[in-house]
């Protein structure tokens, strides 16, 4: 009882070493009063006479421990009650932190798998910039390929022109 009593909530534990205190005194006075009549033995009438007022006192502090006893066995009730809806209460959240964990497992995917979709759009729009950049010089360079050409050409037609108009 000692150690059920000391491993009990600190408030339920002070009320209940009390008690128990209680009962070993009560247990070491009865013990030294038994003792004491078995040494004294040898006086019956005297003998007869403790063992009633003993056996009253017995009965009173029998009914007396009784109603202790019925009080911890209640207090003890409720204590298990509570340790057992605390013990539901723990399991419920630790359920419930398992689910958390799973959610955030499963976001933490989603968010992996954004970002490497989002890194193949990146080198993506990279290679279309290079070729937008590429086609923009062949176009540049075009324009000033037909612009010589057509620059030689009016060259040409003035020439052709001036030499047979002058002969």
């Amino acid at each position: 009882m000692d150690l059920e009593a000391r491993s009990l909530q600190p408030n339920v534990k002070a009320v209940l070493l009390a008690k128990l205190r209680e009962y070993k005194s009560d247990l070491n006075n009865l013990k030294s009063e038994h003792k004491r009549l078995a040494s004294a033995n040898s006086n019956q009438a005297a003998r007869d006479d403790l063992l009633e007022s003993g056996m009253a006192d017995t009965m009173s502090v029998s009914a007396n421990q009784r109603g202790r006893l019925m009080m911890s066995t209640e207090r003890l009730n409720e204590s298990s009650d509570g340790i057992k809806e605390s013990r539901r209460t723990m399991l419920e959240t630790e359920e419930l932190g398992v689910s958390i964990l799973q959610d955030l497992h499963q976001q933490r995917q989603s968010l992996l798998h954004a970002n490497d979709t989002l890194h193949g759009v990146d080198d993506n729009i990279s290679k279309s910039k290079k070729i937008l950049t590429n086609m923009s010089r062949r176009m540049s360079r075009n324009k000033w390929i037909i612009s010589s050409i057509i620059v030689v050409l009016v060259v040409a037609i003035a020439l052709i022109l001036y030499f047979k108009l002058s002969k």
